[in-house]
């Protein structure tokens, strides 16, 4: 195991292969049996582009034989920040080849971000795009590696500029002579990639996922996904990301020999004529671009019959909107709520609708250990409200050099805290909030999750977020902050009739609106709460200036 890794006591992990769970086969190791199996089948599509199973497996092969030519060795880090593409998958492969570990960072991550990547995971290498979306990497690139003396290799997609290594034009060009990656293998309890924790409160903390781990979390995640029977899936979503790469994501769809259609973009006029042409199967999706789709005419307007699955990921949508998606789009509506540390739960797709459209799902995985518990760290009685805690095959028991973290987000017998507030009952989980998203009004405690989940049906609200915003008598109150769907209107007082008639404690109802044309996003598309708490505090301060 990698130094500054945490690995899991031998009793559990002689426990998991006996299980079946670990296989003990490396991630390229899961793509060469799909290959063998799948070889002339089409694998990635982008745009007019068709890539088949032997197709991505060469260039894999190819591009591996330069990274180890260039110098790549195993155990390496490498910050791999490439947008969606067929590029993305076949660099990814290619680093896991020879052995070096990817850091998965996002396209939006910036220099902050990025240099606290590659200074903490000492990377010696960092893959990025030439310009993606008005924004030029190359630049950042030179200055990061001018700040960090352990970065020795930059590899651009697109144009290279002067001291960048292009990946296109490594894939162009024959592999070296003299280099032979066929008897190259790590051991399948190493680590495999890096990925990022998901708080919007501090800079990422890096997550180690070994091969054994990522293995079992996208085989699981296939057949509760949808994605059994060789589906297609429709990738829109950021594809660095947890969600899109492994749960069940682009890898449950390469292991399962099916194929990977790679959206543009992820508007509408974008996903609905892209679904109907390429009769795609499984559409992994997120809160605000599930409710722009259901706001707009465009999907009646093609055939959707190939649709089975839409899931859900990253915040709970609310089950009036889980209806209609099912209503308007005739597919089956599915919750993915988990966590890149780990534990991955599904509402069943067989599952009666009031555990579809109500809950959070279930865990992947029968050995999934989960608990919720009180601030004392004692179970709660079913149903209660508490904050989850789980180990098991596929829940990383420490992320990378963080011993301080390690404590705070680990309990001492190996359970990690996910710092979601949860009710739990016959396996089935109900999210509930974050227990740091929580506003204390005077010693009432209001689950900012509850009351967005409410806002969010008023017909003229897009999105919102709600804070809290400092008070001298009750030390906090709500503030809601919303986008509003085009040429509507709302103000404090009609939003508050609103929720009183859907039966909301008084003292859960929003102190202060702000409406907005935008919110401060992380790069996985969480709203940055911490922002928002900074602006309201900002403002107040303000006003009361002016006074």
């Amino acid at each position: 195991m990698l130094k500054g890794c945490t690995e899991w006591p031998a009793e559990f992990a002689r426990m998991y292969r006996q299980k079946g769970y670990w296989e003990d086969i490396t991630l390229n190791q899961m793509l060469e049996q799909s290959v063998e199996k799948y070889g002339s089948d089409e694998a990635i599509i982008v745009g007019d582009t068709r890539y088949t199973y032997r197709d991505i497996q060469e260039n894999i092969e190819r591009l591996a034989a330069h990274f180890a030519f260039i110098g790549l060795k195993t155990g390496q880090r490498v910050v791999f920040q490439l947008p969606n593409s067929a590029e993305l998958v076949i660099a990814l492969f290619a680093l896991l080849k020879v052995g070096a570990i990817p850091v998965m960072s996002l396209s939006p991550h910036r220099e902050n971000e990025v240099s606290h990547f590659v200074a903490h995971a000492e990377a010696v290498g960092y893959l990025f795009p030439d310009i993606y979306r008005g924004f030029d990497y190359r630049q950042m690139a030179d200055k990061i590696k001018a700040e960090n003396p352990t970065l020795e290799h930059l590899f651009v997609l697109g144009e290279a500029g002067p001291g960048h290594i292009s990946i296109s034009q490594l894939l162009e060009t024959p592999p070296p002579q003299g280099i032979d990656l066929s008897g190259l293998s790590m051991p399948a309890d190493d680590v495999a990639l890096m990925l990022l924790s998901g708080g919007t409160t501090a800079l990422p903390k890096l997550i180690p996922r070994t091969h054994n781990d990522y293995v079992l979390n996208c085989t699981m995640s296939v057949p509760l996904g949808g994605l059994d029977n060789r589906q297609t899936l429709l990738a829109l979503l950021p594809m660095a990301h947890n969600y899109t790469l492994a749960s069940p994501g682009l890898l449950g769809a390469l292991r399962s020999g099916g194929k990977i259609v790679i959206a543009p973009g992820v508007t509408p006029e974008t996903i609905f004529p892209l679904i109907e042409k390429e009769k795609a199967n499984v559409v992994p999706a997120v809160v605000p671009v599930i409710v722009n789709w259901l706001n707009s005419d465009i999907p009646e307007k093609h055939d959707l019959s190939s649709l089975t699955v839409m899931t859900n990921g990253g915040i709970k949508l609310q089950p009036a909107l889980r209806r209609r998606i099912e209503e308007k789009f005739g597919c089956r509506f599915q919750e993915v709520f988990g966590t890149a540390e780990g534990l991955l739960n599904f509402t069943r797709l067989d599952a009666s609708e009031e555990l579809r459209f109500t809950s959070s799902g279930k865990p992947a995985c029968p050995d999934d250990e989960v608990k919720v518990i009180d601030d004392d760290g004692n179970e709660v009685p079913e149903g209660e409200l508490g904050e989850l805690i789980v180990r098991g095959p596929y829940t990383i028991r420490g992320y990378y050099n963080a011993p301080e973290k390690n404590e705070e987000a680990f309990t001492a017998d190996g359970f990690y805290r996910m710092g979601d507030i949860v009710r739990m009952k016959d396996v089935y989980i109900w999210c509930e909030g974050r227990l740091k998203d929580l506003i204390n009004r005077g010693g009432e405690k209001i689950s900012c999750d509850e009351v967005e989940n409410l806002v969010i049906t008023h017909p003229n609200v897009k999105s919102v977020g709600l804070v809290a915003m400092p008070d001298e008598v009750f030390g906090e109150k709500a503030c809601a902050y919303v986008i509003l769907l085009p040429g509507k209107e709302l103000d404090l007082e009609q939003l508050n009739a609103f929720l009183q008639e859907r039966k909301i404690a008084k003292f859960k109802l929003p102190e202060r609106l702000e409406v907005v044309d935008e919110f401060p996003l992380s790069p996985a598309g969480k709203i940055l709460k911490r922002d928002l708490r900074e602006d309201i505090t900002r403002k107040l301060a303000n006003e009361t200036g002016q006074q």
